[in-house]
C-alpha cells in the first residue's frame, strides 16, 4: 500500500493519550507497508458492489483500505477475538467510517445471514479440513451474481514459504496475537477443486510479495 495511504490509515489506530499503548498502530503501519494483501483484495473488489462480509476481520483493515479507495461497499467484519472487535468498533467509530459494523463471532460455530461478497483473510488455516470445506461450501451459498469470495492463504506444499509460514503462525499464537492455533493449510488443488466445482470461476495467484510466506491469493467469482 502506498505510504502515506498506509500512515493515514495506520493514524487512526493510534491511543488518544500521549503514553497510551500503540501497539496496534505500529503494527497496522507495518503490515500495511510490508504486506501485498490488502492491494490484492481491493483489486480483487473493485469491480462488484456487493456488501462484504470479512470471516475473522482483526481490526477491520479491510474495512478503512476500502475507504481509503473509495470503496463504499456496506461492510460487515467478524472475529472470534472481542478484544480486537471492541478496538476495531471504536476506531471505526472515531473515524466515521460509514455502513460498517463488527460483531463477535466464533467461525467454528456458523456464520451470520449474508448474501454478496465474502473475504476470508488468513483463516483457513485455523480450521479442520471438514470446517474448511463446510465454511466454503456456506460461503459459496452466500454469493450474488457477480459477487466474489475473496481468500488469502498460506498453502500447504513443499517449498522452504510453507514451513516459515507455519512457524511463524505458530510464534503468533504462542505470542498471544492469534488466539487460535493453526490446524491445517489447504492445497491449491482442493481449493479449486471445490470453487470451480460449485461452478466458481476462479483464480489463484500469490500474494507473497517481499515476505518469507506461502501466502496465495484465491478469487471465486459468481457468473
Amino acid at each position: 500500500m502506498p505510504r502515506e495511504d498506509a500512515r493515514h490509515i495506520a493514524r487512526a489506530f493510534l491511543p488518544r493519550h500521549v503514553l497510551g499503548n500503540r501497539y496496534d498502530y505500529y503494527y497496522t503501519l507495518t503490515k500495511l507497508r510490508t504486506d501485498p494483501l490488502y492491494p490484492g483484495v481491493l483489486q480483487a473488489l473493485r469491480p462488484t458492489r456487493a456488501p462484504v462480509l470479512d470471516l475473522g476481520c482483526g481490526l477491520g483493515l479491510l474495512a478503512h483500505a476500502l475507504r481509503a479507495d473509495g470503496l463504499a461497499l456496506p461492510y460487515y467484519g467478524v472475529d472470534i477475538d472481542a478484544a480486537k472487535i471492541r478496538r476495531g468498533r471504536e476506531v471505526a467509530a472515531r473515524t466515521g467510517l460509514a455502513d460498517v459494523r463488527f460483531d463477535v463471532l466464533d467461525l467454528g460455530a456458523g456464520l451470520p445471514a449474508h448474501h454478496g461478497s465474502v473475504a476470508i483473510l488468513d483463516v483457513l488455516q485455523y480450521l479442520a479440513p471438514e470446517r474448511q470445506r463446510a465454511l466454503l461450501d456456506q460461503v459459496i451459498a452466500m454469493l450474488e451474481p457477480g459477487a466474489r469470495l475473496v481468500i488469502r492463504s498460506g498453502l500447504a506444499d513443499t517449498s522452504t514459504r510453507s514451513r516459515t509460514t507455519r512457524i511463524t503462525d505458530r510464534i503468533a499464537n504462542l505470542a498471544g496475537w492469534m488466539q487460535e492455533r493453526a490446524k491445517c493449510y489447504p492445497t491449491a488443488d482442493g481449493l479449486r477443486a471445490q470453487l470451480e466445482g460449485a461452478g466458481l470461476a476462479t483464480t489463484i495467484r500469490p500474494l507473497y510479495g517481499d515476505t518469507p510466506f506461502n501466502n496465495w491469493l484465491i478469487v471465486g467469482e459468481r457468473g
